[in-house]
């Protein structure tokens, strides 16, 4: 049942990530349409991503305090709706506000994801485990240029964004149903729940804000998603205007392919640095060298991406680009991971919440950066240099951080209240009751 759970997460994550896709397949469309320009366009990607912050710090908590299958359920049904007020937009304002709506109503999606994983699988498989979900980004970004461009020739622009987003009602439906923990899960037996909890087992344990953030675990994940979500974010919403303008320019139905392709390479490194870390563990290599060798090697694999702009070909271009976004998912699904290795599972989504803010803080600002940059110098030469430092420098100030990655210590409260005992007042009180 594990695997179906995993199984609910990734569809989640791939019809989360089709409605954040949408409105980059169209951007060309949507700029001709409704006269954006690309600064514009910078501050209605900047809008979702701001959006997304501010949902980070509040969804996690909320999901660590009501649950799961509650919070992330409503979650669903409230982004269904929002990608698909969308076809209502008019202009770059009214688009800002529906791109913000959606981002905040989706922010629950990668809190939930690292939480399920947690709950519901052992911590050697959950690099695994978060590389699979995290490879729905991916498989959201190969399925939705086809998908756009057959829904906008053939019965208009506004049509893609309703159909696509009725998809997360219909899984709501079946999520509701379907999830549980495993403790309470009917379908779960007893062999599975022994593997699942085949982990030490941790203390209970609740904190405030003011504790989390001065733990040094914290700001290891913090600084991973200041660096490396602007950069994914600049990939989903920029790669098809990049291929679009000279000296490609590729048309709507020109650019699936090329995109296909990228996003294709993005999900199999999602999957393999997932893989390629649980392996290292499995042969008796640390969690901190498996981690960060994964990430180091994942990291290296984007540093090309800055001469991307030179390259005059478009498929020498996307095989540059290709390999960028394969390592970006597979240093991510490491990164995710580590909220679980850091934490106690009862914390994980309010960590991956925490982190979640800081990445989409610096998108909300790399966004109107990329805007900006296009404006007055035509080209994405700053954009894709930052690209390609990114996942290096943040592994390096995340090693600073923590050079063992030693889980946090949590406090340990006393199972039973310690009782004092009476005294005559003439000396020293009766010995107190045991304290456990």
């Amino acid at each position: 049942m594990r695997w179906v759970m995993l199984g609910l997460i990734f569809t989640g994550t791939t019809f989360n990530y089709i409605d954040r896709n949408v409105i980059a397949i169209l951007k060309q469309d949507l700029q001709a349409r409704f006269q954006i320009t690309d600064p514009q366009y910078g501050y209605i990607a900047g809008a979702f991503a701001l959006a997304y912050a501010i949902g980070q710090v509040l969804s996690g908590r909320l999901l660590d305090l009501i649950g799961t299958r509650a919070g992330y359920g409503l979650a669903m049904i409230a982004w269904s709706f929002c990608a698909m007020v969308t076809a209502l937009g008019c202009g770059p304002v009214s688009f800002a506000v529906y791109r913000g709506a959606l981002g905040f109503s989706e922010s629950p999606s990668f809190p939930a994801a690292a939480k399920v994983c947690a709950e519901w699988f052992p911590r050697r498989q959950r690099a695994f485990a978060f590389g699979f979900v995290n490879a729905g980004a991916s498989i959201a970004s190969v399925i939705t240029p086809p998908v756009v461009a057959f829904l906008t020739l053939w019965y208009g622009w506004q049509a893609a964004f309703v159909w696509t987003g009725a998809m997360g009602l219909v899984l709501a439906a079946v999520w509701f149903p379907l999830f549980r923990r495993p403790e309470v899960h009917p379908w779960v037996s007893a062999q599975e729940l022994a593997l699942i909890k085949s982990d030490p087992p941790e203390a209970p344990v609740k904190l405030p804000w003011r504790k989390i953030v001065q733990y040094r675990q914290t700001w290891v994940f913090a600084i991973g998603k200041l660096f490396t979500d602007s950069i994914w974010w600049f990939f989903l919403t920029w790669i098809p205007d990049f291929l679009s303008k000279p000296p490609y320019n590729l048309k709507l139905k020109e650019v699936a392919l090329p995109l296909v392709v990228i996003y294709t390479m993005a999900g199999l490194g999602s999957i393999g640095g997932g893989m390629l870390s649980s392996w290292m563990i499995r042969r008796g290599a640390s969690v901190n060298f498996a981690r960060k060798m994964t990430m180091l090697i994942c990291g290296a694999m984007a540093l090309p991406i800055m001469f991307t702009p030179l390259a005059h070909n478009e498929w020498v271009a996307v095989a540059v680009i290709s390999v960028a976004v394969a390592g970006h998912q597979g240093f991510s699904s490491n990164l995710y991971t580590l909220c679980s290795d850091l934490f106690p599972t009862k914390l994980v989504a309010s960590i991956a919440g925490f982190g979640g803010f800081f990445g989409y803080v610096s998108a909300s600002v790399f966004q109107p950066f990329t805007g900006y940059w296009l404006k007055y110098t035509g080209n994405y030469y700053g954009p894709f240099f930052c690209a390609g430092i990114a996942y290096l420098s943040a592994l390096g100030i995340m090693h600073l951080l923590s050079p063992r990655l030693q889980p946090a210590v949590m406090p340990v409260e006393p199972r039973f209240p310690v009782v004092e005992a009476a005294s005559d007042g003439n000396g020293p009180a009766d010995e107190a009751a045991p304290k456990d």
